[in-house]
């Protein structure tokens, strides 16, 4: 199996003007814990994510260092902890260097970058731009629904581009809260719908698709505030 098999894709992203309130609404409101940032032409310039914003000032949080180690500490350091408290835009916290994969990296390799960098995530980056993540989740997803091997015919392959294809193309299917793995015609649909009624639509969706022997619904509806 390969990152674009398990991938989330489109991913929920924000600019990095986007101001911190903004992304922290965000966070809550589609129960993630992290976004990508990306420019206009959707080229990967970091991530945000929980972490980031535990430090800030506005709450009183922000990090205090034992007065030897502020004496140890570089300047520059030291100013980089207090952008990260006060700064207001997302380009102010986000993390720059990102680990990231191309659709083609293998699950095992993917796995192997979480567990060195100690991330939960990794975006996929293709021909320059952020064509998808994946997650600790994701992986977990696919060892759910794989047999003896972690490996994905091109007929399942097939299946599940035609069935992201097809959501991607409803403007009510809230797709980078959506995943889909395929395993021998068996579709496992995983994720969160705003309602019962995009849950059952989304999962006609997945039976529909030619090939499709069975579907697995593993979907969470949780009703979202509706954004424009």
């Amino acid at each position: 199996m390969k990152a674009r098999d398990v991938m989330v894709s489109p991913v929920v992203t924000v600019k990095p003007s986007a101001t911190v309130k903004e992304v922290a609404k965000l966070f809550l409101e589609r129960r993630i814990s992290a976004v990508p940032v990306v420019d206009e032409q959707r080229k990967l310039v970091g991530i945000v994510s929980e972490g980031d914003l535990v430090h800030r000032a506005e709450i009183g949080t922000e990090q205090r260092r034992s007065w030897w180690l502020v004496l140890l500490a570089k300047n520059q350091a030291l100013a980089a902890d207090y952008i990260k408290a006060h700064g207001r835009k997302v380009e102010d916290v986000m993390t720059r260097n990102v680990v990231t994969a191309t659709p083609d990296t293998p699950l095992n390799e993917i796995a192997r970058l979480l567990e060195k960098h100690g991330v939960k995530r990794v975006p996929i980056v293709g021909d320059g731009q952020l064509v998808g993540i994946v997650s600790r989740a994701n992986l977990v997803q696919a060892v759910a629904t794989s047999g003896s091997k972690l490996e994905i015919p091109v007929s399942d392959a097939t299946i599940r581009d035609k069935l992201l294809a097809r959501l991607n193309a409803q403007r009510w299917a809230h797709t980078g809260l959506l995943n889909a793995t395929v395993n021998d015609g068996v579709v496992d649909l995983w994720g969160i719908t705003g309602s019962e009624t995009e849950r059952k639509a989304i999962r006609l969706a997945a039976e529909t698709v030619a090939g499709v022997r069975a579907v697995n619904d593993h979907m969470v509806v949780r009703h979202m505030e509706s954004r424009v």
